[in-house]
């Protein structure tokens, strides 16, 4: 599981259902069942079936088709190792002193609220069945997340001019370019409603009428004179590119042709400007899904790039920091994991079951 995919947000409620040292000590070897509405424990933290039971709904969406038992359970057990593994972060940074600051939280939740009136805000809070306060403490997480990450992660990626020089003469074949390519970015709006996700920020869209005003929200924000990659990471919905401010990085010519509206209003940019609004069709039932601006950052003719050539550099160097960081994120949330004691009652109540 990638480390910047889905971690909910955990219950308000906090049990006792594990004593201290000195009260296990007379009874050891004992072990005590749970609540009834416990599922999880991590470190002595609960886990409840009632905040389970609220993110299990809400990943079935407007789907009318119900799954079955079997996969139903299968849903509930990827959601709660998804709240587990969100527990775990969170306890780490509570360790280290990282959580975000009511100041991080309020500044995150005006940039949220900005895109839409007062009214429009409160229905979709109504729509995710949760209080202002349930949604401040779920940002709350998701900024600690980030924070965490940061300080333990990103902080201590250091690429060497060496690691760069040797990258490209192990590749220098992918820098001779065939064709024109296109460095590009990108802010998108869909309009299928989804499930609350760790992207809260994102206040998603929850239907075609209110994608299309979302977006010209945004497209308000470039003209007024907000920096695109700023606008992508707090609001575009493409989960692949928000992170880094929308960057798609270099899309061959030939690769821009299937989609002749983006290609046409691309290639009349000039390097740092960005289109209107333009629709996002899906290729098979040829449907708007949603919509898009593009900004284009280079264009780029065919031809042997040098490393001399700063933009090469950068990229080898953003590219090895990425496979960097995602190495270190999987070993380190393995670490926290080996670290933490949970115990799984879902798990084991299914296996019992089952074994019957």
């Amino acid at each position: 599981m990638q480390i910047e995919s889905f971690f909910p947000a955990r219950s308000r409620f906090l049990g006792l259902i594990l004593f201290s040292g000195a009260l296990l000590a007379p009874v050891a070897g004992c072990h005590r069942s749970p609540a009834p509405d416990v599922i999880a424990t991590v470190n002595g933290k609960e886990i409840l079936r009632p905040d389970l039971e609220k993110y299990y709904k809400a990943s079935l969406g407007d789907n009318p088709q119900l799954p079955s038992t079997e996969q139903a359970e299968i849903v509930r057990l990827n959601i709660l190792r998804q709240l587990i593994d969100d527990e775990i972060l969170q306890q780490r940074a509570a360790k280290l002193n990282v959580v975000a600051s009511d100041e991080d939280v309020n500044a995150k939740l005006l940039e949220i609220k900005a895109l839409s009136t007062q009214e429009e805000f409160d229905k979709q809070l109504k729509q995710r069945n949760e209080t202002l306060e349930d949604f401040k403490r779920d940002l709350r997480r998701q900024l600690t997340t980030t924070k965490l990450l940061n300080k333990e992660i990103e902080s201590k990626i250091n690429i060497t001019d060496g690691e760069i020089s040797g990258y490209y003469e192990a590749h220098k074949a992918e820098f001779n370019l065939i064709e024109p390519r296109y460095n590009i970015a990108r802010i998108a709006v869909t309009s299928t409603p989804s499930p609350k996700t760790a992207n809260l920020q994102n206040n998603k869209a929850s239907g075609d009428a209110d994608a299309k005003k979302k977006i010209q929200t945004l497209h308000q924000k470039l003209d007024s004179g907000e920096e695109f990659g700023a606008v992508a990471m707090n609001y575009s919905e493409d989960k692949d590119t928000s992170a880094n401010g929308g960057d798609m990085g270099f899309i061959p010519e030939s690769q821009l042709h299937a989609e002749p509206e983006v290609y046409n209003a691309i290639g009349k940019l000039k390097p740092g400007q960005f289109t209107d609004v333009l629709p996002i069709v899906d290729p098979q039932s040829h449907r708007t899904i949603g919509y898009a601006i593009y900004k284009l950052i280079s264009r780029e003719a065919a031809g042997q790039r040098t490393l001399t050539d700063v933009r090469v550099q950068q990229l080898i160097r953003q590219g090895l920091r990425d496979g960097h960081a995602q190495l270190l994120k999987s070993a380190y949330f393995e670490k926290l994991r080996d670290e933490a004691k949970v115990q799984n009652y879902l798990a084991n109540q299914i296996l019992k079951e089952g074994a019957k």
